[in-house]
Parts: C-alpha cells; sequence; structure tokens
C-alpha cells in the first residue's frame, strides 16, 4: 500500500522542509486542503462530522494552493502533489485549466487535481456563486478540463459553461488525472463515472470495504472498469498494520496519514512533524 501526508493547516513557513521530508522519507504523495475564504459567520453543516461542525476555525491556514504546490514542485522530484478537495464549481474553469495544466508540466506529470462540490453555501455565496447548482458544474467543468488540456482550439456549448474556439496554451502533455470525493450515492457515481480515483474523508474499516465495492460497482456498470483507478482512503481509527492490510486486500490502494492537527496538536514544531512522518515511515511504509 501506498501512503499520503496529509499537510493540511500546516504551518506555511514549514510546508517546504514538511514536503521535502514527506519525500524523504517515503511518502507516494502529499495533499493540501482548499478553501477559497472562510466566513465568520458559518451555518452550513459539514458533512463529514457527526455534529456538523468543520474540524477547523477561521484562522486556520489555507494557502494559495498553485502557488503552493508550485513551489513544492520545485523542492521535490518524486512525491505526488494533491488538493483534498478543491473546490471546484467555486472557481472559474479557464483559470483552474491553466493553473493545473503548468503544474502537470512544471511537476512533470506529480499533480494531480483532488476536486469536490465544496460544503459551505457561505462560501458561495460570498464569490456570487450558486451553491444549488455546483454538482451539475462540477461535472460540466471535468469534461470541460479535459478537453482545454488537449491543447489546440477547442470549443464547448453547454448547460452551464459555453464558449467559442479558443485555445489554453501550454498544454500539458497528458491529461491531468481528476480523483474527486465524498460518499454519498452521487459522489460515488461522480468518481465512478467521470474521475481517475477517488479521496476519502475518514471512513471506519467497515465502512471503506462497502464504498470499494460500490464504486467497484458503479464503474463496471459505466463502462469504466477496464480503466485506471486509485482508491485513497482516510481510515478513522489509529493507524494500524492489520487494518492497512485488510484494506488494501480489499482494494484500497492508498491511505492517507493524517494532518499533524489531529495528531500533535496545533502550531507543532517543524522537528516535531518530521519525527512523527519518520515513525509513521518506519512502521507502515514499505
Amino acid at each position: 500500500m501506498k501512503f499520503w501526508q496529509a499537510v493540511t493547516w500546516t504551518e506555511p513557513g514549514q510546508l517546504l522542509e514538511v514536503v521535502r521530508h514527506a519525500e524523504e522519507a517515503g511518502f507516494d504523495g502529499i495533499m493540501l486542503g482548499d478553501h477559497g475564504v472562510f466566513p465568520r459567520d458559518v451555518r452550513s453543516p459539514y458533512p463529514y462530522s457527526a455534529d456538523g461542525r468543520p474540524p477547523m476555525a477561521h484562522d486556520a491556514f489555507f494557502p494559495d494552493c498553485w502557488a503552493t504546490i508550485g513551489a513544492l514542485a520545485a523542492v521535490t522530484s518524486r512525491i505526488r502533489l494533491t488538493v483534498a478537495i478543491y473546490i471546484l464549481p467555486l472557481r472559474n474553469v479557464f483559470e483552474v485549466a491553466r493553473a493545473t495544466g503548468t503544474l502537470a508540466i512544471l511537476s512533470q506529470g506529480r499533480f494531480l487535481l483532488g476536486a469536490g462540490l465544496g460544503w459551505m453555501k457561505e462560501e458561495f455565496d460570498i464569490y456570487g456563486v450558486d451553491f444549488r447548482t455546483r454538482a451539475a458544474r462540477c461535472d460540466e467543468m471535468i469534461g470541460v478540463l479535459r478537453k482545454l488540456w488537449k491543447g489546440g482550439m477547442v470549443e464547448h456549448h453547454g448547460r452551464h459553461i459555453d464558449f467559442p474556439p479558443l485555445e489554453v496554451s501550454p498544454a500539458p502533455p497528458q491529461p491531468v488525472p481528476i480523483y474527486t470525493g465524498g460518499n454519498s450515492p452521487a459522489a460515488l457515481r461522480r468518481a465512478a463515472g467521470l474521475a481517475d480515483g477517488w479521496i476519502g474523508a475518514g471512513h471506519s474499516p467497515e465502512e471503506l470495504p462497502k464504498i470499494i465495492s460500490e464504486l467497484t460497482r458503479l464503474r463496471r456498470e459505466a463502462g469504466r472498469a477496464h480503466l485506471p483507478f486509485e482508491i485513497v482512503g482516510a481510515v478513522s481509527t489509529p493507524p494500524d498494520a492489520g487494518t492497512f492490510l485488510h484494506l488494501e486486500e480489499r482494494g484500497m490502494q492508498t491511505a492517507i496519514s493524517y494532518p499533524f492537527r489531529f495528531v500533535l496538536g496545533e502550531h507543532t514544531t517543524l522537528a516535531e512533524k518530521k519525527r512523527h512522518m519518520d515513525r509513521f515511515a518506519a512502521n507502515f511504509i514499505r
């Protein structure tokens, strides 16, 4: 099994050295988090906690994803780089296509786009973007991104996106892999029908095999079972070799080491983070 280190909420001044060390320790990838803005007053329920409360406050660190990944790509050579999860329908599709295509080139193919719908209506309201249509727009944006990444003149005339022949250059040598998140029936259908992988947001060892089985069934129904597809799971129980082996046998290729805030507390030192990654690597990375 492969492992990714989540660096969400890591102190920005430590990020470059944290990711360099993650690469040295043997992690296969790292993932940032994303919010455009974080309003003071949030009433939207967070979908991945029992009480609906988000695990972060308004002052949590969310550095710009694309600037950060560009810097991380420049100081590493092997590790993969992503965002879990980038709120795709909040953004402009042309800006996303240009930024992500450029990152794919500069990282020599190590970047992948982790995309999702977003859950915070207040954030969409501030951006002036319709929260209700975000699912349909996300699906359409995925197709449009793949068109734009091909290079050359392309056009699109859809329900939510419409543009005449145009070109976004430079285009990446290959389309950027897109992984989606979410565990609702609609989210799993999106992953199975449109994506190159799925990123989980914290599930028990009992839940994950059911999700994997459903993704397998849905991919077969969509005629996509023959295509490469990576399942990246975040296990809600403490890391355990037996649990990882059990999930690997059931089709989970990659597991996530949780953000440092969850295991070490807030505002820890770089040395503490390095020691944590070294311990994790020694116990689980083969």
